[in-house]
């Protein structure tokens, strides 16, 4: 029986994610999901591509959503009160516009100052409608995509598997960067295949397979790039077709929200083809 063993959030994209043992999940993912951002002074995404340094900044949004705290090693903590009243601005994520909240000055500061490059920090305001596509299209905050992006263990297992037969050393799921983590499918990348969840009384779709990049390739307790794994490995038995790049996980859009919990089981709805052997 396929259960969650992970539930992650990140709330600030590219920094580092909160465990959680039972969360609710809204229509754009587990709480603050992606809701804050750092950009730079154009308004433009920071992320690990560049600023792998992003990795060792910790956020934790309060009990009541009303306040954000950051912590980065030797930099002290920082608490600011949250604003979703104040103007909003342009901020481009992959080239597409949005909408963002700036979060003032201290926070700014705090960012450039731990990651040496002039830094702001934006949260999605309410009304942000942005609809991420996929075979399930779906809303999320500053996602690469989808709201939800859902690993196996037995993924990993096998990509290890390859990586040290080639004499590597076997990489851990923070690499990818997922919010739930799902162990007992026996086949590796059943993820792929399942098209209808249900997890708890929560009900997700599938959206797409996840497209890696170099993130991957950054050390997530470091704040380091650490390649040439895992894209090498994955390159070679993970390519999609047509340049697509390497996959590795699966992207979700939420279809019914609720709560979802550790330990849940995963019950597949649907498949794209026959279901997995037993």
């Amino acid at each position: 029986m396929a259960r969650v063993v992970e539930l992650i959030t990140y709330p600030i994209k590219g920094c580092a994610g909160v465990s959680l043992t039972e969360a609710p999940l809204t229509e754009a993912g587990l709480p603050h999901d992606r809701g804050f951002m750092v950009i730079n002074e154009d308004g433009v995404f920071r992320s690990q591509r560049r600023d792998p340094g992003l990795a060792l900044i910790s956020p934790r949004v309060g009990p009541d959503g009303e306040r954000l705290t950051l912590s980065a090693p030797g930099a002290g903590d920082l608490s600011i009160g949250i604003d979703t009243v104040s103007a909003r601005r342009e901020v481009l994520l992959f080239g597409s516009p949005y909408q963002g909240i700036d979060q003032g000055d201290e926070a700014a500061g705090w960012l450039s100052d731990v990651l040496g490059v002039a830094c702001r920090l934006v949260r999605v305001p309410p009304e942000h409608d942005r609809v991420a596509d996929g075979l399930t299209p779906g809303t999320s905050g500053y996602a690469d995509s989808n709201a939800v992006h859902i690993i196996s263990r037995a993924s990993l297992d096998e990509l290890n598997r390859r990586i040290t037969g080639d004499g590597g050393e076997p990489l851990p799921m923070a690499r990818f960067r997922p919010n739930v983590v799902v162990d007992g499918w026996t086949e590796p990348h059943t993820e792929d295949r399942a098209r209808h969840l249900t997890i708890g009384d929560t009900e997700l779709g599938f959206a797409k397979t996840a497209a890696r990049c170099v993130v991957t390739m950054v050390d997530q307790d470091k704040g380091a790039k650490a390649g040439p794994e895992p894209l090498r490995t994955l390159a070679r038995y993970r390519r999609a077709p047509e340049g697509g790049g390497t996959l590795f996980g699966a992207k979700f859009s939420v279809t019914r929200t609720g709560t979802m919990a550790v330990g849940d089981e995963v019950a597949v709805g649907s498949w794209d083809g026959p279901p997995p052997a037993e």
